[in-house]
């Protein structure tokens, strides 16, 4: 069995008894700067370790290449009707899909972005509208010219007016003519303006009224509009005309169907006519204020380069492009799954890497100049990187960041709104990342080592420095126990008859005693005489040394300057 004392033998922290150690004022000033140094660096290494870091590196995306990706936007065109607005896709793999209509959703505004509050719906809208393939010759005019000067009276008298917006250069227009002509003979006879009136069927040529088609915001040709007597909006001295849009086939027997099925719906005696000097009318204004639109929803693409078109498009209707003005304000448009808001509050941390902050349309405005706005296709050309964010919960998050440049181009085609998709290989992937309490453990004892061995070096030189100012006292003390020494263990080499014992030294004389020999216990009763060195006996040790230290050459060593007694010691 193991003893005690054995065991101490194993101490490593061997203690010094307390009344060898001596207290300095340096030593303590250095304790309370290391006690101050310790807690700063405590408190530091405290804060870095709750801390939560971030790594950052570049990988290569390892997405499926079946993996699709959800695109979300929100885009208001204050020109641009939802009647023809249409959203397509399309890739370099063959992808075309157009007018885009499941995940979107449209709503009219006006020129300042304010929506009507009503969601657009046009209805079911066939691709293959049935035209009449005879066309009989001399059908003759059956509408109704309209103009700026009797629009709003024939409006107002009749309780259904159904109007034909055309362009003579329109292929659609031509089309339909044949049919809008015999459909308009067909219910004049019906419905007799002078008799009946339930019913006027009416044109107007959009190149002779251009300023009347542009107040009625018609972008496309033809376009058959219905307004029904009691729609309008008052408002003040002004009133607006509220209508509808007829979608449905241009042939001459579904119009015929239609328009009667309309008519008959009036009864007849409550129909009230009157003549134009006894009719008073309040003039309206010629068209609703909602006619931009405000697209959005959510669209689907592969990886791969793309695009995402906005424009005017139908299959029955012609545009004119120089009219056309695509200018529109982004308040969305971002890449990948949305972060929750519950997501977002549980890794505040990774706020600065996810969402909002990297979408750069977000916000932007683009808006054709005046005399800009013929033929104007407005394109964006994105770069799209994908971000995963793994954070300390080990929760996976996938995000998108895009890189957006912005042009204006004169097209001969029909302006658009393009963006222009391209997708990087590369993917960055961010990580949280903690650090280990062992570390952290690590770091508070180095914190302890460290400052404590730094403050033992800066005390012991400065309590070195402050001992300088007794070096002569030092350097007697040193010379005199060398000679000392020296002559204890050589006496024979000694044949000076001077030889002098500092046994009979009184005051400034001393008597020679070449027969006293100093041995180990003359040196021991000497040392206290040389720790208590005095000034008035300064002269008598400087002999002393000159007379016993000769024949070894030390004298040179010795220090001769003296110092008055009223001097304070060097």
């Amino acid at each position: 069995m193991v003893s005690v004392a054995k065991f101490k033998s194993f101490d490593f922290f061997r203690k010094t008894p307390r009344d060898l150690t001596e207290a300095s004022l340096s030593g303590a000033g250095i304790s309370v700067v290391a006690a101050i140094s310790m807690i700063f660096l405590f408190g530091m290494e405290i804060h870095n370790f709750l801390t939560i870091s971030t790594s950052t590196a570049i990988v290569v995306d390892k997405s499926s290449i079946e993996e699709s990706l959800r695109i979300d936007f929100n885009i208001s065109f204050p020109v641009l009707s939802c009647e023809f607005a249409s959203v397509d896709v399309s890739d370099v793999l063959g992808t075309n899909r157009l007018n885009i209509t499941k995940t979107i959703r449209k709503y009219s505004i006006n020129q300042n972005y304010h929506p009507s509050g009503f969601e657009y719906d046009a209805g079911p809208i066939s691709y293959a509208l049935k035209h009449d393939h005879k066309v009989e010759e001399g059908y003759g005019d059956g509408s109704i010219p309209l103009t700026s000067r009797n629009f709003d009276k024939v409006t107002h008298d009749h309780p259904i007016v159904v109007v034909n917006f055309f362009a003579p250069w329109c292929h659609w227009s031509n089309l339909l003519k044949p049919a809008w002509e015999k459909t308009a003979k067909v219910m004049r006879q019906r419905y007799h303006p002078e008799f009946d009136g339930r019913i006027i069927i009416g044109s107007v040529d959009c190149t002779a009224e251009a300023d009347m088609c542009k107040k009625h915001h018609i972008q496309g040709y033809p376009s058959i509009r219905i307004y029904r007597k009691g729609s309008d909006i008052r408002d003040g001295s002004h009133g607006v005309h509220i209508h509808e849009t007829y979608y449905g086939d241009r042939d001459t027997d579904t119009l015929i169907l239609k328009f009667d099925n309309m008519a008959s719906a009036i009864k007849l005696n409550s129909v009230k006519r009157s003549s134009a000097a006894t009719t008073e009318y309040i003039k309206v204004l010629p068209a609703p204020p909602q006619e931009g639109c405000r697209i959005e929803g959510f669209v689907r693409v592969k990886k791969v380069p793309g695009n995402l078109i906005i424009s005017a498009s139908s299959a029955a209707h012609s545009f004119d492009a120089s009219l056309m003005n695509m200018s529109h304000m982004i308040s969305k448009f971002s890449f990948g799954s949305t972060i929750t808001p519950i997501m977002m509050s549980d890794m505040k941390r990774l706020a600065p890497y996810l969402d909002e902050v990297h979408n750069r349309l977000n916000g932007h405005a683009y808006v054709t100049k005046l005399e800009d706005s013929a033929n104007v296709t407005i394109e964006h050309y994105l770069q799209v990187v994908k971000t995963e964010v793994m954070g300390l919960s080990h929760q996976l998050i996938e995000n998108y960041e895009y890189t957006a440049h912005t042009s204006l181009i004169h097209a001969p085609s029909i302006p658009a709104a393009k963006f222009h998709l391209q997708f990087s290989p590369m993917q960055v992937l961010i990580t949280e990342n903690s650090k280990s309490f062992s570390h952290f453990i690590t770091n508070l004892c180095a914190i302890i080592g460290g400052v404590f061995t730094v403050a033992g070096i800066l005390d012991s030189i400065l309590y070195n420095t402050s001992k300088l100012d007794t070096f002569h006292s030092y350097l007697l003390l040193s010379l005199l126990s060398f000679c000392i020494l020296s002559m204890t263990v050589h006496p024979l080499h000694h044949n000076n008859s001077n030889f002098a014992s500092p046994l009979t030294m009184t005051g400034e004389s001393s008597t020679r005693n070449p027969h006293n020999v100093f041995y180990a216990s003359n040196i021991k009763s000497h040392i206290p005489l040389v720790l208590d060195l005095e000034r008035s006996n300064y002269d008598t040790w400087r002999n002393l040394f000159r007379n016993h230290c000769g024949a070894y050459d030390a004298i040179e060593n010795i220090d001769e300057t003296y110092d008055a007694p009223n001097k304070p010691p060097t």
